[in-house]
């Protein structure tokens, strides 16, 4: 036989390697290698999208491309989150995650100084940060509290000056109808003494003791006396006709009485300008004026109802699907130094800026976000109390609505 490492022919087959070996078995393990590097490149790139190293970071920050936005449930996250190793390691793919902001119920109420004000200056601050206040409580007052007090006052000596003018009026218009009934008394008294007179001339006429001179002067008294009566009468039917409290002069004695009250009233609003009072009922968060200071433009001081805190968190639009009310959530800080827990409250109407960012220059700050409520528990409210505005992490538990009804049901 021929020996095949030293053939002639023109085409080598290498049928065995240098060493002797098969070149059969050789060229499987190549292929083998070829099949499993493919292999290694999708598992890197796998645990890549999941863990984010730095560099990718970097890349998807420049680029401002999105991991994940070609399937339904991206598990990559947005480049400008860092997860707590905790978080981190019990993420699903389900789950939704987002930058939020810790704030009480409402948010944060601005306390500024009354309307009309002008340029008073803050005269006295009455609590301090941290104090718990009732609404409508006096908070602080301004230093226009003296000038306002004197037109109170002057409102007030008015009053009594209008009430004085009424009692007045009133004891005149009962004395004025008191006067037009003895007027017509006497009136009617006097017609009837010249109607007798008058009867006694006209007797003394027929009997020729009496002169036409009297008599004439008789029937022009009693016509007198009729015609006195008639006046009296009238004047009388002036201050009868109606009550005393309707009387023309008692009705305008009451219009100024009332003019009095509203001026007054106006000029205890006008004192109320002079106090800062809470809008709410929480807890003061801090305070930006001191005494003799002018009322900043940010209001005087901030305060919110602590008791329930909420946290507001921005959800990308592409994952704002699976979000729904009532899943839990759990949101943690680096200051806490543990995590809250709540459940998502209502979902916002409107897709907006993303408002929580970083101070990385490189990031996307044009992403389009969707502000979701979430609702502390009564745990988490207490401890974020002191916390209002601290920036969290929020991861949005999209599976646990379905299972806590699974639960519950009958």
């Amino acid at each position: 036989m021929t020996d095949p490492t030293k053939s002639d022919l023109p085409i080598d087959l290498h049928l065995v390697d240098p060493e002797g070996r098969p070149a059969r078995r050789l060229f499987r393990k190549r292929y083998l290698l070829v099949l499993l590097i493919p292999l290694f490149m999708f598992t890197g790139a796998v645990m890549g999208m999941y863990f984010q190293p730095p560099g990718l970071q970097k890349f998807y920050a420049l680029t401002g491309l999105q991991p994940g936005a070609g399937s339904t449930s991206p598990i990559a996250l947005p480049p400008d989150i860092d997860l707590p190793p905790k978080m981190a390691a019990t993420l699903l793919p389900s789950d939704v995650v987002g930058l939020a902001r810790v704030m009480p119920r409402g948010d944060v109420s601005v306390v500024a100084a009354p309307y009309g004000a002008g340029d008073a200056r803050v005269a006295e601050v009455l609590v301090a940060v941290g104090d718990r206040v009732e609404k409508g409580a006096v908070l602080a007052r301004l230093d226009n509290m003296a000038a306002l007090n004197g037109a109170v006052l002057m409102a007030e000596a008015n009053l009594a000056v209008r009430e004085a003018n009424l009692l007045q009026t009133r004891a005149n218009v009962q004395a004025s109808r008191d006067e037009a009934q003895a007027a017509l008394d006497q009136a009617q008294a006097t017609a009837v003494e010249a109607k007798a007179t008058l009867l006694r001339g006209e007797d003394l006429f027929a009997k020729g003791v009496a002169t036409q001179a009297t008599l004439d002067a008789q029937r022009t008294a009693a016509e007198g006396a009729a015609l006195a009566v008639t006046r009296a009468e009238a004047t009388l039917r002036r201050f009868a006709a109606v009550a005393l409290e309707e009387q023309p002069d008692v009705i305008v004695a009451k219009r100024n009485l009332d003019a009095a009250h509203a001026d007054l009233a106006r000029a205890k609003l006008d004192l109320a300008r002079a106090e800062v009072v809470a809008p709410i009922s929480g807890r003061i968060l801090d305070i930006h004026a001191t005494p003799g200071q002018r009322p900043p433009a940010q209001g005087i001081m901030d305060m919110g109802d602590t008791e329930q805190m909420m946290a507001e968190v921005e959800v990308w639009q592409d994952r704002i699907s699976a979000v729904q009310p009532g899943q839990p959530v759990e949101l943690a800080a680096a200051a806490i130094g543990t995590t809250l827990q709540g459940r998502v409250a209502s979902i916002g109407l409107t897709v907006g800026r993303q408002g929580l960012i970083s101070d990385d220059a490189a990031e996307n700050k044009d992403a389009r976000v969707i502000r979701v409520l979430v609702a502390l528990d009564a745990a988490s409210s207490q401890l974020a109390g002191r916390f209002t505005n601290l920036e969290v992490i929020a991861r949005i538990d999209t599976q646990g609505r379905a299972s806590n009804q699974a639960e519950t049901a009958p």
